[in-house]
């Protein structure tokens, strides 16, 4: 048995990993698919082509079952940084590339963006901490997050967690998030399936969404 699977039987013995299931009123955030992180040329980006296009077929189906849509994304506005607090001296070189009103700030067309889909500003990892999309989830009475969009080990984890210790179902959808590095992206999802979430595929939840659209 190799490194990996022993890990898993091990956790799964101890009980972790147990479903939480889609609930019955979901919403989809896309995760800081901007500029700045969809560009490999960029300090803070990576390819994430496939994951891009994953969402794009999300985005359609949420679309067509009727669910609230949200981007996140994240930019600087103060003189050096400092609505970005202590957090961006861990990145400082990356960070400088998000800055407000540059295109880098700009989600990335592919996504094909709607007037009427609103983005949330964050200045952190999480989509919850210092916005107010929970006040959004509960006006709408959603019980669960489906999410998608970058980093695994970041911003995706991050939101995942405090979307669980807010009361939502976080459904992290598996090629849809991505990361720089390979090792902390699988990581990541191991974690997030053992203690926080649902890893779970596209074609899971495609099959959701269509099922609520025909309910609907």
């Amino acid at each position: 048995m190799s490194a990996s699977k022993e890990m898993e039987q091990f956790f799964k013995e101890r009980g972790f990993g147990l479903s939480l299931g889609f609930g019955d009123s979901p919403a989809l955030v896309a995760i800081d698919f901007m500029r700045a992180f969809t560009n490999p040329a960029l300090p803070l980006g990576s390819d994430l082509d496939r994951e891009l296009a994953e969402t794009v077929r999300l985005l359609g189906a949420a679309r067509e079952a009727e669910i609230p849509i949200y981007y996140t994304a994240v930019w600087y506005e103060e003189k050096d940084l400092r609505d970005g607090g202590v957090w961006v001296k861990k990145q400082w070189k990356g960070a400088q590339t998000l800055r407000a009103g540059t295109p880098e700030v700009e989600l990335d067309p592919r996504l094909g963006r709607r007037p009427e889909e609103p983005i949330i500003l964050k200045k952190y990892a999480s989509a919850f901490f210092g916005t107010d999309l929970v006040s959004r989830l509960n006006a709408r009475r959603v019980d669960t997050l489906i999410i998608t969009g970058c980093t695994t080990s970041g911003c995706v984890r991050a939101t995942a967690v405090d979307a669980v210790q807010s009361g939502f179902r976080p459904m992290v959808v598996r090629e849809a998030v991505g990361d720089r590095a390979k090792p902390a992206h699988d990581q990541s999802l191991f974690d997030l399936q053992a203690k926080y979430a649902d890893v779970v595929s596209v074609e899971e939840t495609m099959e959701y969404l269509s099922r609520l659209k025909a309910r609907r």
